[in-house]
C-alpha cells in the first residue's frame, strides 16, 4: 500500500510536467559519489591541519636555546613549565656570608651585622656568588633559566650546596714569605674544619641520605675546593673548571660540568678588526709552574727574543691587569698554556678581548662545548710540536688576516657564554648544563640502589670516566 496521498489532478487549464523518477541504480551511484566526495574532503581538511600542527611545533616553533651562540631570550612561559626544578638550602651562615667575613676580616676588615654591606671579592672564581645570587633572584627576574628554584624540597629535582668553596680556601690571613700580614688578633679561619662540618650537617638531611648525594649539586671551583672532602660528595653533579686535581672517580664530563673563570680584564668593546692589533702572539703571567706547567719556561726561551712577540713574567695585580688588558687589546693571539692545572681565567680573559687563543695544554676540558667550537674561535697545539724551535711563530705568522677576522667574528658570537654579568651569559648557561644532567642523576639513582654492593681492586668508572684521548693540533 502506497501511503503517499494521490495528487489531485490539475485544471485543464494549467500544464504540469512530473518529470520521470530516476533508477534506483543512478541513485546508489550518485549516493557512492557523494560518500566519496565527503570522504575526501575531510581526508583534505584533516591533513590540512596535520601539516598546520606539524610545521607550528616544529617549524615555525621558537628554536631550543642550546642551538649555538642564539640569545636565550624565548618564549619562557612555556620552557618553565619544563625547567628542572632546584632546591637550594638554607645553609647555616658560616657557609656563604660568614666565609666572606672570615675572608675580610682576615685582611683587616670589620665586622657585619648587616650581611647585605658584605662584599664578595672579585676574583676568578667567583661563579660561586654568582649561582647563589641568581638563585636568591625573585623568579619574574629569572625568566628563561632552565632551573625554577623550589622552596619545598619534596618538589625538587635537585639540590644545589651554596657552600663558597674556593673563597673558603684562601680565606685564611695573607702570608708573605711565612710571615702573617693581616692582623691576627681574631680566631684563626680553618677551611678543612669548614670543609668536615659542611659535611657533618649535610649527613643529618633527608634529602641527603634518601639517594646517596647523586642529586646534589656543589660548586668547587678552585681545583684544591673541597679537596679535605672531595671522596664523600664525588657521586654529586661538581662545577669544575677542569678535571686537574681530581681522581677519574671523582669526577667526569659525564657527571659534571666545566665552568668558564671569571675573566679578570674588561671586555673589549671596539669591533673586529686587524688594524690596532700590532702584536702578533702575547702572553703575561707567572713563567715557573709546577707539573704541566712546566712548558711556559721552555715557551719563555723560545718566544721571548721573538719580534712583535710580548711575553712577560707578572703576577696578580691592578698593574698586571692593566698591562694585561692592553696586551690582550692590542694583539692577534694569546697564548694560554698549561699551568699547575690545565686551565686558567687568561684563556677567558683572551676570549672576551677577541684575541684568537693558541692553547697549549693537552689535557684541558672546556665549557660548554655543546653550543661551542672551540675550533672556530682557537689554535690548538699540542706541547711536543709547541716546543720545537721556530714552530708557533711561523705557523702564526703564516696565518692570513682573513682568518684572524674569521676568528674574531666566532669570538664575537660566543663571548655573551663568558660574561657572568650578561643576563643571557655564563649563569644562564651553567644553568642548562645542570639541567641536562638529571637524565643521568636518575639513572644512577635507580642503578645504585639496585647494585650490590661489593669490593673492587680498583675503581668501578665505567660509566663515568672523563674523555682521556690525546689533543689534535689544527694548524
Amino acid at each position: 500500500m502506497n501511503p503517499r496521498p494521490k495528487l489531485r489532478s490539475p485544471p485543464p487549464s494549467s500544464v504540469i510536467i512530473t518529470p520521470a523518477s530516476p533508477p534506483k541504480s543512478l541513485i546508489n551511484k550518485m549516493r557512492r559519489k557523494f560518500t566519496r566526495s565527503t570522504l575526501t574532503l575531510a581526508t583534505t581538511l584533516f591533513s590540512i591541519l596535520a601539516l598546520y600542527a606539524f610545521f607550528n611545533t616544529f617549524i615555525f616553533s621558537d628554536p631550543p636555546n642550546n642551538v649555538g651562540s642564539v640569545s636565550f631570550s624565548r618564549n619562557y612561559n612555556t620552557q618553565n613549565s619544563k625547567s628542572v626544578k632546584v632546591y637550594m638550602y638554607d645553609l647555616p651562615r658560616k657557609f656563604t656570608y660568614g666565609v666572606i667575613e672570615s675572608y675580610a676580616l682576615a685582611r683587616g676588615g670589620e665586622k657585619q651585622s648587616d650581611d647585605s654591606l658584605l662584599k664578595y671579592p672579585g676574583n676568578q672564581h667567583s661563579a660561586e656568588w654568582y649561582l647563589f645570587s641568581d638563585l636568591n633572584r625573585p623568579s619574574l627576574e629569572r625568566v628563561g633559566s632552565a632551573v625554577t628554584r623550589v622552596m619545598d624540597p619534596e618538589e625538587a629535582d635537585l639540590f644545589y650546596v651554596p657552600f663558597f668553596s674556593s673563597l673558603s680556601l684562601v680565606a685564611n690571613p695573607i702570608r708573605s714569605n711565612n710571615a702573617v700580614v693581616a692582623p691576627v688578633k681574631r680566631p684563626a679561619y680553618s677551611d678543612e674544619e669548614t670543609q668536615e662540618s659542611l659535611i657533618e650537617w649535610l649527613e643529618k638531611q633527608e634529602y641527603w641520605k634518601r639517594n646517596n648525594g647523586w642529586d646534589h649539586v656543589f660548586i668547587c671551583q678552585d681545583p684544591n675546593a673541597l679537596y679535605k672532602v672531595v671522596d664523600k660528595v664525588k657521586n654529586a653533579v661538581l662545577l669544575v673548571s677542569d678535571f686537574g686535581r681530581l681522581a677519574r672517580n671523582q669526577a667526569s664530563l659525564v657527571k659534571d660540568v666545566i665552568l668558564p673563570y671569571s675573566h679578570r680584564i674588561n671586555t673589549y668593546t671596539g669591533d673586529i678588526g686587524v688594524e690596532n692589533r700590532n702584536s702578533l702572539l702575547f702572553f703575561m703571567g707567572n713563567r715557573y709552574r709546577k707539573e704541566g706547567g712546566k712548558i711556559r719556561d721552555l715557551l719563555f726561551q723560545l718566544l721571548e727574543k721573538e719580534e712583535d712577540v710580548i711575553i712577560k713574567h707578572g703576577a696578580q695585580s691592578r698593574e698586571s691587569r692593566r698591562e694585561a688588558r692592553k696586551g690582550m687589546h692590542t694583539s692577534k693571539f694569546c697564548l694560554h698554556p698549561a699551568g699547575d692545572t690545565p686551565s686558567a681565567c687568561r684563556l677567558f680573559d683572551a676570549i672576551v678581548s677577541l684575541c684568537v687563543p693558541v692553547i697549549i695544554s693537552d689535557h684541558i676540558e672546556l665549557p660548554f662545548e655543546d653550543v661551542v667550537d672551540y675550533r672556530k674561535i682557537a689554535i690548538f697545539v699540542d706541547s711536543n710540536t709547541a716546543v720545537k724551535p721556530g714552530f708557533l711563530v711561523k705557523k702564526l705568522r703564516k696565518v692570513s688576516m682573513e682568518r684572524v677576522l674569521e676568528y674574531q667574528r666566532e669570538l664575537k658570537k660566543v663571548k655573551h657564554y663568558y660574561e657572568y654579568e650578561d643576563p643571557n651569559g655564563t649563569v644562564k648557561e651553567i644553568w642548562r648544563q645542570v639541567s641536562l644532567k638529571l637524565p643521568l642523576v636518575r639513572l644512577m639513582i635507580n642503578r645504585d640502589k639496585r647494585l650490590v654492593k661489593r669490593e673492587l681492586p680498583e675503581p668501578d668508572c665505567s660509566c663515568l670516566c672523563s674523555n682521556q684521548t690525546g689533543i689534535l693540533t689544527t694548524l
